[in-house]
């Protein structure tokens, strides 16, 4: 593990939310994906389950994504945007059966507001560790996705194994037809 527990699984799950929003379709297309969403990156707390809640997640989504593309002072910027405007107050907590981790809102706040803030406390972690590298795009010219690589050697290039494995058979593809030349 290269940073905290949390840290991780905020950095993930933010690189998952900039992804719902895809070039060719929506991945929080209703409420029931938003609840998915929610399971698959194991958030807790306050779920409302409602429209204005999916619009306000939506919403966080390029300001994210602004992460990706930033210099440092402009991410500095960002984090420090979000954790103001959400009024974060870090504290460490632990529940359910976690070790203790940070926490800087409370857990009944809204769904948008934790994940900007948890969000903003991993991309914290980043600068202060000078990792900001780890925040990538997927190298797939057909692809914008961002990923986070949390590899030893940092050799993470694409963000998923399609993505990787289009690569590998394009370039494949690349040597056989030089080979018959």
């Amino acid at each position: 593990m290269l940073f905290a527990h949390d840290t991780e699984c905020a950095l993930i799950s933010a690189a998952a939310l900039v992804n719902t929003d895809g070039r060719d379709a929506e991945g929080l297309p209703d409420v029931a994906a938003l609840d998915a969403f929610f399971v698959a990156h194991t958030y807790t707390g306050r779920h409302e389950h409602t429209e204005a809640e999916l619009a306000a997640v939506r919403q966080l989504r390029p300001r994210l994504r602004r992460v990706w593309h930033a210099d440092t002072d402009e991410i500095v910027t960002i984090v420090n945007g979000l954790l103001r405007e959400n009024q974060a107050l870090p504290q460490l907590i632990t529940h359910d059966d976690e070790p203790y981790h940070f926490h800087a809102v409370p857990r009944d706040a809204p769904l948008a507001t934790r994940m900007a803030v948890e969000a903003a406390m991993a991309l914290a972690d980043l600068v202060r560790s000078e990792e900001l590298g780890r925040l990538r795009i997927c190298d797939h010219p057909d692809c914008d996705n961002v990923l986070v690589d949390l590899s030893k050697n940092r050799s993470r290039r694409f963000c998923d194994a399609t993505c990787g494995n289009r690569a590998a058979v394009t370039a494949y593809r690349a040597r056989k037809a030089a080979a018959r030349t």
